[in-house]
């Protein structure tokens, strides 16, 4: 399986980042290996002294497409989930002042947390769905699906352009504003339509 990643899907995150908005999705991959197991504690590693917290809304995909038709796209998941993009800011910045790859930056073993999923059926609108990141029981995190540039359907088809969707793929579908520091000790828990489906802490 793959894990595929879209970045700058949400106005205010490319504005707190002082980003460029794109004019089409930014597409990056994490190995299998990035994939923190469950149940496991996430260790801040010794590279970078800034890793952030990124929440975001999964799509697992269930059967295999290439070049989908945004009107098809609906028939390649039916389940919905929630997870976490690690990102080491520092690392990440170094990179992109140099033009380089993200890859050292994103695709570290134990960046990529996975929480559960649920029927996508449970939900009446994947576009409106609501989702919040707690680190210690503070809200730092919240979106909506309404505010994607890129909507889920639309996501699949661009990305099945270029790769071939597999089943068991997961695509990460962009983080709000809020994205912040973590420390050791952080707990974090991630909710989607107020349904918990990760906890995590932080070492």
């Amino acid at each position: 399986m793959k894990i595929i990643c879209i970045g700058r899907n949400y106005t205010k995150h490319i504005e707190e980042l002082q980003n460029e908005k794109p004019t089409e999705p930014v597409i990056f991959l994490k190995p299998d290996t990035a994939i923190l197991p469950k149940n496991f504690p996430f260790f801040i590693p010794d590279f970078s002294s800034d890793i952030h917290h990124e929440v975001e809304i999964l799509v697992k995909i269930n059967r295999v497409g290439k070049h989908i038709d945004p009107k098809f796209a609906h028939k390649y998941y039916d389940e919905i989930g929630l997870g976490i993009d690690f990102t080491a800011r520092d690392v990440q910045a170094q990179l992109k002042e140099k033009g380089l790859p993200w890859e050292k930056a994103k695709a570290f073993d134990g960046s990529a947390v996975i929480g559960e999923f649920l029927p996508k059926s449970q939900f009446k609108s994947l576009e409106n769905l609501t989702f919040e990141l707690t680190n210690n029981g503070n809200s730092v995190q919240k979106g909506t699906a309404t505010h994607m540039l890129w909507k889920i359907d639309e996501l699949i088809s661009y990305v099945s352009q270029y790769f071939t969707l597999k089943i068991g793929d997961i695509i990460f579908t962009g983080t709000p504003e809020g994205v912040a520091k973590v420390n050791p000790d952080d707990i974090l828990e991630g909710f989607l339509e107020g349904q918990k489906l990760f906890r995590i802490q932080v070492k």
